[in-house]
């Protein structure tokens, strides 16, 4: 034993300096410093990272504090899946280490012969993740979007992650052509009763795996940054409790859905309990972490990639 701990040690440093150079952009000087060892040390850990194979573009090799924090939150929030990647303080992203790790799963639900259905949501943390899926040829799997592909000045909206994830791995893709909140509960009615709406719906409804971000609701939600709701719609979902939001779908700490308000005029695939379908929430930032724990909480995902920060924040009491 005493032989094993070192060598796993010695195997979670390097997997660390590896991931800190190879996925993070970090110099050798800058990982000496985060590690808190010679420049020479990290040279050397870095280049074990790749010899051990613990490296290929993205982390291969569990540092054994996620895998703890991972297992953790397993048992707490009882997922079916949970993905903690590592946590750099210095870097302002809100996407790094986590868009690989989704993609990486991702891929892994596509590596099947059998027919598969994958429905993603949108946000930036989704698009990240599509850059991240490596080419494909899945022409047996069908990709469909949760959420509608119109941004509110009638563009086509520039988190449409459905279209660049069916792209790279050239399977069939099915959008909602649709804006995310309909200006009225009458236009959203007359919206969703498209006859050609139901295929994408009925797809979404009975999917495989679904990929979801996960935004807040506050002063500089993203949904408001981006024109899809106004400040004062903001100000009514916060005086209602709403902590979150996934697919544009407000909720509250306990993960129930807000009645009424811009609720009422989501053009989204309803919001509904995981159950035993897969939903895993793709998201890290801490300002999340109301919104992260909400989701958690009414069980509206059931599998969580995060970071390390996040995931020890999340088993707080």
């Amino acid at each position: 034993m005493r032989k094993v701990e070192p060598e796993n040690e010695r195997l979670d440093d390097a997997a660390r300096a590896g991931w800190l150079y190879y996925i993070a952009g970090n110099t050798q000087d800058e990982i000496a410093r985060k590690l808190g060892v010679s420049r020479q040390t990290a040279q050397r850990l870095v280049s074990l990272s790749v010899t051990e194979r613990l490296i290929k573009v993205r982390l291969d090799h569990p540092l054994a504090n996620c895998l703890e924090l991972a297992n953790r939150l397993k048992d707490k929030f009882e997922l079916q899946v949970v993905e903690v990647v590592p946590s750099d303080a210095q870097s302002n992203s809100d996407t790094l280490g986590i868009a690989e790790a989704a993609a990486a799963e991702l891929e892994r639900c596509l590596d099947s012969q059998h027919p598969v259905i994958a429905a993603v949501g949108t946000g930036r943390t989704l698009r990240a993740m599509a850059e991240q899926v490596s080419p494909m040829d899945c022409p047996q799997h069908k990709i469909v979007t949760l959420v509608g592909n119109i941004a509110p000045d009638g563009s086509a909206t520039i988190f449409d992650v459905g279209s660049r994830i069916g792209d790279r791995v050239r399977a069939p893709y099915y959008p909602m052509p649709l804006p995310v909140i309909a200006t009225t509960v009458h236009e959203k009615n007359l919206l969703i009763a498209q006859k050609a709406l139901r295929s994408s719906v009925e797809l979404a409804e009975q999917a495989d795996v679904t990929f979801v971000g996960i935004g807040t609701i506050e002063n500089d939600a993203a949904l408001l940054r981006d024109g899809f709701v106004k400040p004062d719609e903001i100000r009514s979902l916060l005086r209602a409790g709403a902590v979150g939001e996934i697919t544009a779908w407000a909720f509250d700490a306990a993960g129930n859905l807000i009645e009424g308000l811009t609720n009422d005029r989501v053009t989204s695939v309803p919001l509904l309990k995981a159950a035993k379908r897969r939903v895993i929430g793709v998201s890290m930032a801490l300002p999340r972490l109301k919104a992260i724990r909400g989701a958690l909480s009414g069980k509206l995902i059931n599998g969580l990639i995060t970071n390390e920060l996040m995931a020890s924040s999340l088993l707080q009491k």
